[in-house]
């Protein structure tokens, strides 16, 4: 399920709760509370209107009166009741959250414990097939870095940040102030997803790379336009950046998950062709003399040179130590 979609089931889920306990409200009131336009609250009734219980016949459908001015939930299909978790259910509740607590930053590991422990606790029997957290295991799940906490903080009380990061496509360790929005995890890594005062965009930056995090007083005011949709470019082609063509060795196309690639052919032996922006030559040259044989620069001239220069100089270093 894409992120999307998960985004969309959850909100479709609560509104079931949310309009029983707020029976009348208009569209455009239910959509501000939601957080969504009064065009994506209406196409969400026209769906969850479709949505309910097996048999999907009069009396298992949820039912709702809505328009514009007014809009109440006449029959729930019991989503307003709480579910019980089955053993399977509990058993992948609990891997999940437990999963999410070693992930720096991604939730509040406090409240996240909590949450096990509630959960163990209710699911009883449940529970059985997945071990109990030690009191060592929530130590360490609990703690997490200064810059992990900061962004946290800046985030629940709204203010701006200011962040010492590295960017990986460029080299470079810069300095920036950010407006967070707030965080996602994509590809098992954490981000925090922010408006950049210097680059005037939205821009993702990885915990890991943050290597200071300061809270500031001011408040975070991302402009009102700024998109804040769920499909991520983790890399944008900047063709301001020198481009490196390379031959990737058979067996070694996982590099591509790795790095912001592109492949553009094939050869009979099984290897591959890929193009790859870089910022520095210097960066590049470290990264693919890295791969040995395994990957090849083709172009342009002056990465090719600079690479076998490095690999000479290196034989050399080796040569004299005999």
């Amino acid at each position: 399920m894409s992120a999307r979609l998960s985004v969309r089931l959850a909100r479709l889920l609560n509104m079931v709760p949310f309009f029983l306990a707020n029976p009348g409200l208009s569209a455009a009131e239910a959509a501000q509370e939601l957080g969504v336009t009064t065009t994506t609250l209406m196409t969400d009734l026209n769906q969850l209107w479709m949505c309910g219980l097996p048999g999907y016949g009069p009396g298992d459908l949820i039912d709702l009166s809505f328009s514009e001015e007014s809009i109440e939930v006449t029959f729930s299909a019991g989503i307003d009741r709480p579910l019980r978790l089955t053993s399977t259910e509990a058993t992948a509740l609990l891997v999940a959250l437990r999963s999410l607590t070693s992930m720096p930053g991604m939730v509040d590991p406090s409240a996240a414990q909590s949450a096990i422990a509630k959960i163990e606790d209710a699911a009883g029997s449940a529970a059985a097939n997945v071990p109990r957290s030690s009191t060592s295991e929530t130590d360490a799940n609990t703690a997490i870095g200064p810059a992990a906490a900061a962004v946290r903080a800046a985030l629940r009380n709204q203010h701006a940040l200011e962040l010492t990061y590295y960017s990986a496509s460029r080299d470079a360790v810069s300095e920036r102030i950010v407006d967070p929005i707030r965080t996602v995890l994509i590809d098992d890594h954490t981000y925090v997803q922010a408006w950049c005062r210097r680059a005037e965009g939205v821009r993702l930056f990885r915990f890991d790379r943050i290597d200071r995090a300061v809270e500031l007083a001011e408040p975070s005011r991302p402009p009102q336009d700024a998109p804040q949709d769920d499909s991520f470019e983790i890399f944008n082609d900047d063709p301001s950046l020198p481009q490196a063509r390379l031959r990737i060795a058979p067996g070694y196309a996982w590099v591509m998950d790795y790095y912001p690639m592109t492949q553009i052919g094939a050869d009979d032996d099984g290897s591959i062709v890929v193009t790859m922006r870089f910022a520095t030559q210097a960066w590049m040259t470290r990264l693919t003399l890295g791969f040995g044989e395994s990957i090849e620069v083709l172009g342009p001239p002056e990465l090719r040179r600079s690479v076998a220069d490095r690999a000479r100089s290196a034989l050399t270093a080796y040569s004299l130590l005999e």
